[in-house]
């Protein structure tokens, strides 16, 4: 089969023709039909998780993916062949990816398939879909909540502005001029430009009595400090990145944590949901061919990219 994978930690991606994987106890095998990237992808691929991550090579890269189930291991109960099927099929340890033509899961990593959309709409879901909802289910995230998003335009920030703003809450989206309108489409009250100077200042202007919520996505120590300056006392101040240092937060009343996802198959079963129920808008902004996952990848790495890409299997 063809797949994108790397040989060694740090090498560069290629197109490759492995062997078909066979499904193990409690495995589906699926024929995907489409791969979402993320970040995360490329991370993995250059070792940037050091020995957390035991990997064999090659290593098919990709986390997220979308297609039809063709073959189930022994004991698999929720799935039987032809099933659509989307989530996350990473797993390192056995040198598996997304980003290939048949890839296998376990059962848990998977869920069935929105009806209303595309297999490349439902690949762009799992990881930052996901992430999202967690976020604003550990913010405790509701109806009378200011909310601040910081990276509001990425994958998880859109999801995010979406989920948050769905369950009534005011949400303020930095956003470039050029995006200001598409966030205020997918539920932001408000954006804040954050090429225009202190985010914190201009937040604080508008809103001298602050936000209930910081969630950001791209900021290091120094800068999720200062923008901790919005949140009101005993407010929450979530970082993406490890930027949060509990004990400072503490000190000025806020709860705050580094956030760690926590993929289940009944979140993917919710998101799946809000699909259907045209709840959640997915935004891709370029499907391409599995062979030019390397080009993307390197634009990823650069910040070139522009939306959500797809891989098109």
């Amino acid at each position: 089969m063809r797949a994108v994978a790397v040989s060694a930690f740090g090498e560069q991606p290629q197109l490759m023709d492995l062997p078909q994987p066979e499904p193990g106890p409690g495995e589906v095998l699926v024929r995907l039909a489409a791969a979402g990237l993320n970040p995360v992808d490329w991370k993995l691929a250059d070792g940037m998780f050091g020995d957390a991550v035991q990997a064999v090579f090659p290593l098919v890269m990709g986390t997220d993916g979308a297609g039809e189930v063709v073959a189930v291991g022994p004991g698999v109960r929720r799935f039987t062949v032809g099933d659509p099927v989307f989530g996350q099929f990473q797993r390192p340890e056995r040198g598996g990816g997304s980003y290939c033509e048949l890839a296998v899961a376990d059962e848990n990593s998977v869920a069935p398939a929105a009806r209303s959309v595309t297999y490349a709409t439902s690949a762009a879901v799992p990881t930052a879909g996901m992430t999202a909802y967690n976020l604003v289910e550990e913010t405790r995230i509701g109806e009378g909540r200011r909310v601040l998003i910081v990276g509001a335009t990425g994958g998880v920030g859109t999801f995010a502005t979406q989920l948050a703003a769905g369950r009534g809450a005011e949400v303020i989206a930095t956003a470039r001029p050029s995006k200001a309108e598409l966030m205020r489409t997918l539920g932001a009250t408000e954006t804040v430009d954050h090429t225009a100077g202190s985010v914190a200042d201009q937040v604080l202007a508008a809103h001298p009595d602050g936000v209930d919520v910081l969630i950001d996505m791209t900021s290091g120590p120094e800068e999720f400090i200062e923008l901790t300056r919005t949140v009101r006392d005993g407010g929450t101040a979530v970082s993406l990145i490890g930027s949060a240092d509990a004990d400072v937060l503490t000190e000025h009343n806020l709860r705050g944590f580094n956030f760690v996802n926590r993929p289940s198959p009944q979140l993917l079963d919710i998101l799946a949901g809000h699909l259907d129920a045209g709840r959640l808008t997915v935004l891709v902004g370029r499907e391409v061919p599995l062979e030019e996952a390397p080009e993307e990848l390197a634009a990823s790495r650069t910040g070139r990219a522009q939306g959500k890409t797809v891989l098109a299997i």
